[in-house]
């Protein structure tokens, strides 16, 4: 019998909903039963494509006499993190500070007033390597809620006191400068290694896309060659080894290395916020560089996000999951990527799967798990034709499976990088993509009727969930318009990020400066979740910064111009210390340095000559550059206002705070005007 989750729309908590474990999906009703019972509440949180929420999954919460134990002593309930990023907060937040680390499953022992007490991540069938098996907690839980009751009550308020401490305020303390920007790079170059290309320590690396935008827009705006070498370095690391997909494109999640001295192998799950991401630092690094290896990959990424990622609806799912059947009727990690020489030659014969085989570094004992190796390119550009007939030949393979679910953030980053992708490189496919995506969020998720404004954090199969959107959703998606607007000249879109950022300020932000990741009358926890710091994807503390300060750029908004420099007191703070862990914040307050700089270009439509200066004002590298474009004193954008042809040509005009200077008629000029 399906449990409670057979009707909603994650994908995640369907996977769960035939589950014998009786399982509530977040809401006040199973808390009321777990007071009604009295009983602790067990919150287990993950996401679709989690390996290790699938193990879990099948090894315990498949189990029928772990279901009945859990469903006898705990009232249970299912999490996606994705669809609730604030509840993954507040208690990820007790699990490190708990347990010193974090990850997913997240298995978290509360009271039935949500007070965490007890905490971990995966738990295995059978205690092993000095962890304790699920049923071992469970009973130990269960013995603890019935024994040392005053003891757990102790410990859950203790511990919601302090999260509820944590509060920060570094909205306050100036804006950051050349000085704090300096040193954030100068943090950047010790962590860098120039040999491998990487940047940190460790066995594990995550991409660190926004921190390479920091290091393309500081290039941009102080010619520092080492700004730039390293984000060209980290590039090419990244695109040549086993992270990056070379034969269908896009990213994995990260790489790690297994064994002292082996190879980097990715956890092959695929994020659509990695690849927004990366699909747009790639093209902006080709801006700055002219690099071919950039151009392949942001195109390629861009090709994987449509083909992949696209839903019917015109959105874009979440992501592809790390694990996939096997030829041989099993169930593996990465099983639809890895290759084997001998695989190579019944796709290639022996000639080619020899040269196949020397490219990719594919060996006869295998770089990742049973022989099989991941592709990687140290060496030379592969051949187009091998690696279509070797992507033609993995289609047939059992595919990963698919969360279609459309999150509003991430759709929001796919949003800006195939605008961007599509205008830079002649693909007006991509920015259709785009401008579907864009219309399905408006459709979709931007409600109305409640008399104002709310987005709807996710969606599927065309119904809206019923999750309200975070800061990151409406500055993502306000990000995404923003692009839109610049590349099609279509001014709804700015009107629409106004809106959203409207709401940002009137909601989200306090006085001071700061932000909070949920609205204010958003439903309570015992912490209202609020981290500036950038991880996986910007933060929607970084995030509402970024969109705040370019909508500003684009109206002359004094109000939304002051809500950014207020959110960038903690890029001052932060930015020195730990530069890593607050790209996207960085690359904002180069922008705000910059000014930035606001360009109009005015000209019939149609006009080759007002393509011509679109074009050059669209390629630019000037940190956070807004760009307008339509008839001459036109009304679609506050930029055009005021701004005529120049004997009657069309003409670009470069300002700061809607200060110009003179206008230009070529190309040229205006590529020099936005250089210096």
């Amino acid at each position: 019998m399906a449990n409670r989750l057979a009707h909603a729309t994650s994908p995640y908590l369907l996977q769960h909903a035939d589950n014998p474990v009786d399982w509530w999906p977040w809401e006040p009703a199973a808390f009321e039963e777990a007071r009604r019972r009295d009983v602790p509440v067990f919150l287990s949180v993950g996401y679709s494509a989690c390996h290790w929420c699938h193990v879990m999954a099948h090894e315990s919460f498949e189990d029928d006499g772990t279901a009945a134990y859990m469903n006898e002593h705990f009232v249970n309930v299912k999490v996606d993190r994705e669809e609730r990023p604030d509840v993954d907060a507040v208690y990820m937040e007790a699990v490190q500070a708990a347990t010193g680390q974090g990850g997913w499953p997240m298995s978290v022992f509360m009271t039935p007033d949500g007070e965490p007490f007890y905490f971990g991540t995966y738990f295995p069938p059978a205690s092993r390597h000095g962890m304790p098996s699920f049923r071992q907690v469970l009973e130990g839980v269960e013995g603890a809620w019935s024994g040392r009751r005053a003891e757990v009550g102790e410990v859950a308020g203790r511990i919601t006191r302090d999260l509820a401490a944590q509060q920060l305020d570094h909205g306050v303390g100036g804006l950051p400068g050349e000085q704090e920007l300096a040193q954030a790079l100068l943090g950047l170059t010790r962590e860098y290694d120039p040999v491998s290309g990487w940047l940190g320590a460790g066995d594990t690396r995550f991409p660190p896309s926004m921190v390479i935008e920091f290091l393309l827009r500081h290039h941009a705006r102080t010619k520092s060659e080492g700004a730039l070498e390293m984000a060209e370095g980290i590039c090419d690391a990244m695109a040549r080894s086993s992270l990056y997909d070379q034969l269908g494109g896009g990213f994995h999640r990260y790489v790690l290395r297994q064994r002292a001295g082996g190879p980097l192998v990715p956890h092959f799950e695929k994020m659509l916020y990695d690849n927004a991401l990366l699909c747009r630092v790639y093209a902006h690094l080709w801006r700055a560089t002219g690099s071919d290896l950039a151009r392949r990959v942001a195109l390629e990424t861009a090709d994987f996000l449509v083909r992949e990622l696209r839903t019917a609806e015109g959105g874009f799912a979440s992501a592809l999951d790390a694990d996939s059947d096997t030829p041989e009727g099993g169930h593996a990690e990465g099983a639809f990527y890895v290759w084997t020489p001998a695989r190579l030659r019944e796709v290639l014969g022996d000639e080619g799967g020899a040269r196949a085989a020397e490219l990719f570094g594919v060996t006869e004992e295998g770089t990742f798990e049973e022989g099989a190796s991941v592709l990687q390119l140290p060496g030379a550009e592969a051949d187009p034709e091998l690696r279509a007939r070797l992507l033609a030949a993995r289609e047939e393979r059992p595919r990963p499976g698919r969360d279609d679910k459309v999150v509003a953030a991430w759709n929001g980053l796919a949003i800006a990088a195939l605008a961007e992708v599509g205008a830079y490189f002649d693909r007006p496919d991509l920015v259709e993509r785009a401008t579907e995506a864009a219309d399905l969020l408006v459709r979709l998720h931007m409600d109305f009727s409640a008399g104002g404004l709310r987005m709807h954090r996710t969606s599927k199969d065309g119904r809206a969930g019923a999750n309200a959107g975070v800061l990151e959703d409406y500055a993502n998606v306000a990000e995404g318009f923003l692009s839109l607007a610049a590349v099609s000249g279509e001014g709804t879109w700015l009107e629409f990020a106004g809106f959203l950022l409207d709401m940002v300020i009137d909601r989200f932000r306090v006085e001071g400066g700061a932000f909070f990741d949920t609205a204010h009358d958003a439903e309570p926890l015992i912490r209202r979740p609020q981290d500036p710091t950038d991880g996986a994807a910007p933060s929607g503390w970084s995030a509402a910064a970024g969109a705040l300060l370019s909508y500003a750029a684009h109206t002359g908004s004094d109000a939304h111009r002051t809500a950014a420099e207020g959110g960038l007191g903690v890029v001052k703070a932060l930015g020195p210390r730990a530069p890593r862990f607050i790209g996207w914040g960085l690359a904002v307050a180069e922008a705000l340095l910059d000014g930035p700089r606001e360009v109009a270009v005015v000209g019939e439509p149609g006009d080759p000559h007002r393509g011509e200066l679109h074009r050059a004002a669209l390629l630019s590298t000037a940190p956070g550059a807004v760009v307008a474009v339509g008839e001459a004193d036109g009304e679609e954008f506050p930029l055009l206002r005021n701004r005529p042809l120049v004997n009657g040509s069309s003409a670009a005009y470069v300002c700061r705070a809607f200060v110009c200077d003179a206008p230009t008629t070529e190309a040229s000029e205006l590529v020099r005007k936005l250089t210096n």
